[in-house]
């Protein structure tokens, strides 16, 4: 690989990327409005979607529940576990549902401050393709893989 001088035998590829790689703080400033705006569409649109599904969730346990108390009258514990059992998924996937919502939340309120797209952790950014996979993603990839080891 050829080295400048100039550069006491560095790679002249690696300095000339170096130099051309924008700092994450121009990458977040160089958002257009309009993709602001795609992004907070998309983000609002999610956000709807989720409550509603959330709601849903939240008005069918609620009549599930009525349900199992009026219709529990001689169950054996097989019966009474079973139900338990299913009431538990039922949280979980409910607590799992507001846990989205949040995050996409978060991701909005982000947006707003202008720190969208940008790890949490270590300030980089985070890669257009997890964004567009996981639009509420707060940290990049090297940092959410050092938490998942964790």
């Amino acid at each position: 690989m050829p080295t400048t001088k100039a550069t006491g035998g560095t790679p002249a590829k690696k300095t000339a990327a170096k130099k051309a790689a924008p700092k994450p703080t121009e990458q977040a400033a160089a958002r257009s409005a309009e993709e602001v705006e795609q992004i907070r569409e998309a983000l609002t649109e999610r956000l709807g979607e989720l409550r509603a599904d959330y709601d849903k969730t939240v008005a069918d346990m609620s009549e599930l529940q009525r349900d199992r108390l009026t219709d529990s009258a001689g169950d054996d514990q097989a019966d009474t576990g079973s139900k338990t059992l299913e009431r538990e998924q039922e949280i979980t996937l409910a607590n799992q549902m507001r846990e989205r919502v949040l995050q996409v939340e978060h991701a909005l309120e982000r947006l707003e401050a202008g720190n969208y797209g940008m790890c949490e952790r270590c300030g980089k950014a985070i890669p257009a393709a997890r964004l567009a996979v996981f639009p509420s993603a707060t940290l990049c990839v090297d940092c959410k893989q050092l938490e998942e080891r964790r």
